[in-house]
């Protein structure tokens, strides 16, 4: 189960000694988040990966810190057995001093203020981990200025990406700490099998994936509907996700 496998990464990542990291899934099922059934599925993912680290990782001091009072309210209510704390990331003190391990829940661009002071409260004296599950930080609204899409970017550089799973129609990118970038491209001759293109030490840009791709996947053919594109995706990312399971 690759959210499983991604707590396993992210507690190799936190005990190695690793302060910052971002664990994202870059697929559609998890982007648009409007009905409550498609949010349903996403806290019990979080759930799985937050077990999964408490696990991995034996820390008994885990906070979840989740977007909004009403989603921290909710869970709260419904994991009555969780092994980990919550909070909001509007509360007024989301982290306290006996937290050893902080795990933000989906993130949003609209609160970068508030994860940012965590983040740098968590790194004064003694330093404590902070992973991002899932964050939405980076915005393409133009009403973001040039200073403002800087400063995003240059704090997400002071965090590793332990592990990334990106499917496209015709492949996927996938990382999974200590593990290096991969790019898969489809294997023509055995459906439901992936090969391995490329093995990269840094996440390939879109030039990169452009070049291993030959260009295909950002120019779907003349006609092709967006339906039919999403479809392309969501079987891409199934027979990945069996290949990376196993």
């Amino acid at each position: 189960m690759t959210v499983r496998q991604s707590g396993q990464a992210s507690a190799t990542f936190v005990s190695s000694g690793g302060m910052r990291a971002i664990v994202e899934f870059l697929i559609p099922q998890l982007q648009f988040l409007d009905d409550e059934g498609a949010q349903a599925e996403l806290w019990e993912l979080s759930r799985l990966f937050l077990d999964t680290l408490i696990e991995e990782t034996g820390c008994q001091k885990v906070k979840a810190i989740f977007p909004d009072a009403g989603a921290t309210a909710l869970l709260k209510y419904l994991w009555k057995d969780a092994a980990f704390g919550f909070s909001s990331l509007g509360d007024r003190k989301p982290v306290t001093r006996d937290d050893e391990i902080v795990v933000m829940v989906v993130p949003d661009y609209q609160m970068l203020e508030y994860v940012e002071r965590i983040a740098s409260e968590l790194s004064d004296d003694p330093p404590r981990p902070l992973l991002m599950w899932n964050p939405r930080l980076v915005s393409e609204d133009v009403g973001v200025g040039i200073n403002v899409r800087r400063l995003r970017r240059n704090f997400l550089s002071t965090f590793t990406v332990v592990y990334s799973m990106r499917p496209f129609p015709l492949g996927a990118v996938f990382r999974c700490y200590p593990g290096l970038w991969k790019v898969f491209y489809d294997d023509k001759d055995r459906p439901n099998r992936y090969l391995l293109a490329k093995e990269l030490i840094s996440r390939p840009d879109a030039e990169e994936l452009e070049i291993i791709f030959g260009g295909v996947e950002e120019k779907p053919e003349k006609g092709t509907s967006l339906f039919d594109q999403a479809a392309g995706i969501f079987s891409s990312l199934n027979r990945f996700m069996k290949v990376i399971s196993r």
